[in-house]
């Protein structure tokens, strides 16, 4: 017996949120503007937590943003269609049209980092310790807006929360941009929790590292209930996606193993 509709989540949200005198205001332009709000807040109050002087945080903020854009979009024409965009290189600014690869974001996040570490006085692992932490949630809110706007969705299923994304079709498919959106979620508690009581007692790269593993592995997992992105691996167990997170969980784990080791040798140091 086949299951209705009924049975499922039926999604049709409007992608806009508000339109006004031709103007137009979309779900994922309010979620991404949250994202960074939240986001910069949430780094403000890391820094003064640390003692540090956070006078130059909106101007770092703004060129994260536009590094974030540019790596995702760059990611996004290279490594998931890059037969299109080499054809068509004038298409690869056209970030408006949809398109935006997480995996290049998080290269071009780090990126401005170490450019902003030589004009700083931190280390570059810990710049990448406190800012992985609202980097999670800023992925939680463009996962929501992913949702909002009925991309990047799951394959078919029948369980009970499935999604009919009706702007799509009517077929009854996992949510896995709320999926993501809840395991970065939890990541971002988890690493706020451990670096409010732990900031003292780590070495610089450990929370980097269980981001790394943490954001990567939960990508990893996800693609496993979500359509292919890349045509190029519709025929291929693993995704591009997936592909690409391997290289992140394992220098996830480097970085967690080498600060375990560098904080385990400190009392035979202070013993000398």
């Amino acid at each position: 017996m086949e299951q209705q509709a009924l049975d499922f989540i039926v999604w049709n949200i409007d992608p806009t949120l508000i339109a006004f005198a031709g103007l137009e205001i979309r779900w994922y332009g309010a979620l991404f503007a949250l994202a960074y709000l939240l986001g910069y807040q949430t780094i403000v109050w890391i820094y003064q937590n640390d003692g540090r002087d956070a006078a130059h945080l909106e101007r770092l903020s703004i060129y994260l943003v536009i590094a974030t854009i540019a790596g995702a979009r760059l990611g996004h024409c290279l490594l998931y269609d890059p037969a299109y965009f080499l054809a068509h290189p004038w298409k690869i600014p056209a970030f408006w049209e949809g398109g935006l690869a997480s995996h290049g974001g998080g290269l071009g996040v780090i990126l401005a980092l170490y450019i902003h570490k030589r004009q700083s006085g931190e280390t570059f692992l810990w710049l990448l310790d406190r800012f992985a932490i609202p980097t999670a949630l800023v992925g939680m809110l463009i996962r929501l807006g992913n949702l909002f706007n009925s991309e990047i969705y799951g394959t078919q299923t029948n369980l009970p929360w499935a999604f009919i994304f009706e702007r799509i079709d009517q077929i009854p498919r996992h949510p896995a941009q709320l999926y993501e959106a809840i395991g970065y979620g939890l990541i971002f508690v988890i690493l706020m929790l451990f670096y409010r009581r732990m900031r003292h007692k780590i070495e610089d790269g450990l929370i980097f590292g269980m981001f790394l593993v943490g954001v990567f592995t939960t990508r990893f997992l996800v693609e496993f209930v979500k359509t292919k992105q890349a045509a190029y691996t519709t025929d291929v167990w693993l995704s591009t996606g997936q592909v690409l997170s391997l290289p992140f969980v394992a220098a996830g784990i480097v970085l967690i193993l080498l600060a375990l080791r560098k904080r385990s040798d400190k009392p035979d140091q202070q013993a000398d």
